[in-house]
């Protein structure tokens, strides 16, 4: 094998190809990065059993082939090199990387003993890649990171008719959004996605025009694809049933308050210095606006009052800072709606539901959604 590639686009295609890989892998060959010439260029790609990836770039190429070398040492490589185009070619079991006045000699791994990578089933519908990688960076954070429960360590797809749901949960939050769909009628179709999977796949295709989805059941294997610009990612889905925790939003909350997001985020970061890990704060609202309370410890107290327009009665609550800061990272407008809900005991009150306010007066969609169960459950 023998090739040119500009460098840019060759160290972009090589740290696509790896990043998705597990730092530490059962197989050391499943920590290469094939490479293959096409009749259009290259192609490069990884696979771990679990997650793959594969990309497209152009290349001038001399002798066509395959090779395996290792994918991270590849990626430092090739984002290292000088401003000059990247030439690679095969020397019996060794790879050469060169470019400008760098040379590198890699060992070649053995192609022969690496897995074929898995086959794209046929697309089931597409969305718009910035709606898409926006949603999944508001969903994804409220994905358990305990893998004693894999089943919510995953991000819940949900088709719709003419939307794309996304939902997420580690127990003491939910969050949902949805986003417009354009595909076959595949109503009921639903997919549980890797959190750590789905949101490198945001990032990647944040930028790209529309993201194909395929979504594939057989006797043998589930497995999803996300295909955009001459790139595709694969992985296979969690087994499991994934808990109905759409159930849990109100239909209707009498009792709100209305403030602005970036007074709220403010405050509450600056409150929450104090605090002891796992503490909470506390929220008063009342007709004078909201205050944020933090005991902490004996060393240490703080308050702030916020502006806050509350409708409904006065309501304390009792919640984990960052869990709060996570939501309203997902609202995207000036102002923001915390409604509260009730509980069969009067003393304790219910979820809070977040949700975007485009201005004081008029509520915002309700696309995206994030429920904040009050008093901590995790003590």
């Amino acid at each position: 094998m023998r090739f040119q590639a500009n460098r840019d686009v060759f160290s972009e295609a090589v740290s696509f190809a790896v990043k998705l890989l597990p730092q530490r892998t059962t197989l050391p060959i499943l920590s290469g990065v094939l490479i293959e010439t096409t009749a259009e260029g290259l192609a490069l790609a990884s696979f771990d059993y679990e997650v793959s990836a594969r990309t497209e770039i152009d290349a001038q190429v001399q002798e066509p082939g395959r090779v395996l070398v290792s994918g991270r040492l590849l990626a430092d490589i090739a984002g290292r090199l000088p401003n000059a185009p990247v030439e690679v070619f095969t020397d019996e079991s060794r790879v050469v990387v060169s470019g400008g006045s760098a040379k590198f000699t890699l060992l070649s791994m053995p192609v022969a003993e690496y897995p074929s990578l898995p086959a794209v089933g046929p697309i089931n519908g597409v969305v718009p890649a910035g709606a898409f990688s926006g949603a999944v960076a508001q969903v994804a954070v409220a994905a358990s990171r305990d893998d004693v429960t894999p089943v919510i360590t995953g991000v819940q797809i949900e088709v719709g008719e003419s939307t794309l749901g996304l939902v997420a949960t580690d127990r003491y939050r939910v969050a949902i959004r949805a986003l417009p769909w354009h595909g076959e009628d595949a109503s009921g179709l639903t997919a549980l996605v890797p959190a750590r999977t789905l949101q490198e796949v945001g990032r990647t295709f944040g930028g790209s025009g529309d993201v194909a989805v395929s979504i594939t059941r057989g006797d043998d294997r589930e497995l999803i694809a996300f295909v955009a610009d001459r790139r595709t990612v694969t992985s296979l889905l969690i087994k499991g049933n994934f808990p109905p925790v759409r159930r849990l939003f109100p239909e209707n909350v009498e009792n709100y308050a209305v403030m602005g997001t970036a007074e709220l985020i403010e405050a509450t970061r600056r409150v929450q210095l104090v605090l002891e890990r796992e503490a909470a704060l506390r929220y008063s609202f009342t007709a004078d606006g909201l205050a944020l309370e933090a005991l902490g410890s004996e060393q240490a107290q703080a308050s702030e009052q916020v502006d806050a327009v509350v409708t409904g009665d006065d309501t304390v609550v009792s919640l984990k800072p960052q869990f709060l800061l996570d939501g309203l990272a997902g609202v995207k407008t000036d102002f923001v709606r915390l409604a509260f809900t009730k509980t069969e005991n009067p003393n304790k009150p219910g979820p809070v539901l977040v949700t975007a306010q485009k201005s004081r007066d008029d509520a915002g969609t309700d696309d995206f959604r994030y429920l904040l169960q009050p008093n901590l459950l995790l003590r």
